[in-house]
């Protein structure tokens, strides 16, 4: 909560701009133009690259879209402003809409585009007695966020690895430059982060990649199988009263994971904004060179990924044990399924 809290004003302003929900304004070409906020948990980190590329490139103007999209520092913060309707969608792990509907709310994930985390546990590389994650137990770990879906990763790759996931302290540190003065202050030994986070910390020597889930392939090898990260969700009763709009939503997005798979990691980035590079285009670009293989193609959800998310939270998350999601009421792959 402490990190959250920090964010407080703009979220409060974004309610008050948002109460109403998504608002339709005629357009020349006979389609009505509809205004959609949509809330992402880190804009800057590549991870969640495909919300801001769609904009840059202008697919969702192209679908008749005047989308805003909205920073926020972790997808837990994300999950709940569309659980309040204060957004009309968030952006942030598929986990989110697994734990609400264990709690009777019900959004589901309508674009799947992150097949693997694309995060790793990166840690201070000051510690030379840190080898492995089994020398992880009871230290401070940083998370986005507490709840966050980095928080979870945390302790799947812990309980993974035979610690006991609740022997660590978890650190709400976010990501970036809290993150990274976190790790130089001290405050946590190691934490779950992405690119840029990662490369900033490992290119000045100061962090090292402990456990890796940057790639599909890592993953499987870390947790046992495929698990689907980021992706676009919604409120299930907003998706069947607006079927027209999250298709226009969904075409949107696989225009632009189609982008992607047809484009170089340079091609990608020149079409981001500069201040994201962190001063370091060619690093952003060798990183996501490296970070493509996680982002799918078509939207839809990996084939077995829910259950393995699922099969984790059992597992090691404390919270969720002895509970079960309805999975088939958490994504859907019928909009994937129709886009052009």
């Amino acid at each position: 909560m402490g990190f959250r809290m920090r964010l407080f004003s703009s979220v409060a302003a974004v309610a008050i701009l948002a109460a109403c929900g998504a608002s339709n304004t005629p357009s020349s070409g006979g389609t009505s133009t509809v205004s959609l906020k949509i809330m992402v948990g880190g804009l800057n980190k590549q991870i969640y690259l495909p919300n801001m590329l769609a904009q840059r490139l202008g697919y969702f103007k192209d679908e008749h879209l005047d989308v805003t999209l909205i920073d926020e520092g972790s997808g837990q913060a994300s999950e709940e402003e569309v659980v309040a309707g204060n957004v009309d969608a968030g952006s942030g792990a598929y986990v989110h809409p697994m734990v609400l509907n264990t709690q009777g709310k019900k959004i589901e994930t309508i674009c799947q585009f992150g097949i693997a985390p694309g995060e790793a546990e990166v840690v201070d590389a000051s510690l030379t007695n840190v080898k492995s994650a089994k020398d992880l137990q009871g230290k401070n770990l940083g998370v986005t966020d507490l709840g966050s879906g980095t928080h979870v990763l945390t302790q799947a790759i812990l309980g993974s690895a035979g610690v006991d996931p609740t022997s660590a302290k978890y650190v709400a540190v976010g990501a970036g430059d809290t993150f990274i003065a976190a790790i130089q202050q001290k405050k946590i030994a190691a934490g779950m982060t992405t690119f840029p986070t990662i490369s900033r910390l490992v290119n000045s020597g100061k962090g090292k990649i402990l456990v890796s889930l940057l790639s599909p392939a890592d993953t499987r090898a870390a947790l046992g199988g495929d698990y689907p990260f980021i992706g676009v969700f919604a409120k299930n009763d907003w998706v069947n009263s607006n079927k027209d709009v999250a298709q226009r939503l969904v075409n949107a997005y696989v225009k632009t994971l189609k982008y992607m798979h047809s484009h170089t990691a340079d091609q990608i980035a020149s079409q981001m904004p500069t201040d994201y590079f962190a001063g370091d285009k060619a690093s952003y670009v060798a990183d996501l060179t490296s970070q493509l293989g996680i982002f799918g193609s078509d939207c839809k959800m990996p084939a077995g990924g829910p259950e393995t998310v699922q099969k984790i939270q059992q597992q090691f998350v404390s919270s969720y044990k002895g509970k079960s999601a309805n999975l088939s009421e958490t994504y859907t792959n019928d909009l994937a399924n129709k886009a052009s």
